[in-house]
């Protein structure tokens, strides 16, 4: 037997650069698919490989054949069905502290108040809007799908945008920095769960690019005037201005409604200010 002793001092600075490097890669993975549909798959695939260790211990040959054909080709079936979360997932690890330090001069500016001040106002008039903040993966090719802008960021022209009868209005906002880089643009609506179908369009696709991208999505709905918000798989309800300001920032904040719990959220009457 190996003395310990003897083996953590044969252990070099490669071994442990190494073991950071998978560390951090395994973090950042499991970090990214935590809430998510991958995260349901993953637990399957755990489950699938104790009963392929069960079977191959007790000789159970036809199982163990089967699950083999199985792990051959599901691996390319789980490539195409899960390549939006893959490519959201390398972009993930691709995050670094010095990539968060160099944007933080965006966050010094009046973009958190513009858009707190948008969505107290779309909603004080009861307008639906749906507005995607861009951080670290592009969202360039939801910005194929509706009017490129190079837009100064305002809370007039996102009210603008969103007023009923404008030719953008129906579609999604995407935020770039201090800019609105497009408008009226389609979003992947979710799929992944039996609550999320009976959605609103509008919240379905905030939460669908939620669940694709590290994106920061706000809603307003336009039947109850409430604001939602949809970050990392997740849709909350009942957010106020002030936190939609936090939120930009990049401040953590506690929300303990979700969509569907309408106590204690917060709204804006109409006719009121």
């Amino acid at each position: 037997m190996t003395d310990p002793l003897s083996f953590a001092l044969s252990v070099t600075w490669r071994d442990g650069l190494e073991i950071g490097i998978v560390a951090l890669v395994f973090y950042r993975l499991l970090a990214f698919v935590e809430g998510r549909r991958a995260l349901q798959v993953l637990g399957g695939v755990v489950v699938l490989l104790t009963v392929y260790g069960l079977a191959n211990w007790l000789r159970l040959t036809m199982i163990r054949e089967l699950l083999g054909l199985l792990f051959t080709y599901g691996v390319f079936a789980l490539l195409i069905i899960f390549q939006p979360e893959l490519r959201a997932a390398l972009a993930h690890i691709g995050q670094v502290p010095v990539t968060k330090l160099l944007r933080r001069e965006e966050s010094l500016g009046s973009r958190e108040d513009e858009i707190a001040d948008a969505v107290e106002r779309l909603s004080r008039s009861g307008v639906g809007a749906i507005i995607a903040i861009e951080r670290e993966v592009s969202l360039d090719e939801y910005l194929e799908s509706g009017s490129s802008l190079e837009a100064r960021l305002t809370t007039d022209l996102l009210a603008t945008i969103f007023t009923p009868y404008s030719p953008l209005h129906d579609g999604a906002v995407i935020v770039r920095g201090h800019q609105i880089v497009g408008a009226g643009c389609i979003l992947p609506l979710s799929q992944g769960s039996v609550s999320s179908r009976s959605m609103g369009t509008r919240h379905r696709a905030a939460l669908g690019l939620a669940e694709e991208t590290d994106a920061l999505v706000i809603v307003v709905s336009e039947e109850t005037a409430t604001i939602s918000v949809a970050e990392g798989g997740e849709l909350r309800s009942g957010l106020t201005p002030m936190q939609i300001r936090d939120l930009v920032l990049g401040n953590p904040v506690r929300v303990s409604e979700r969509l569907g719990d309408r106590t204690g959220e917060w709204r804006m009457p109409k006719g009121t200010g």
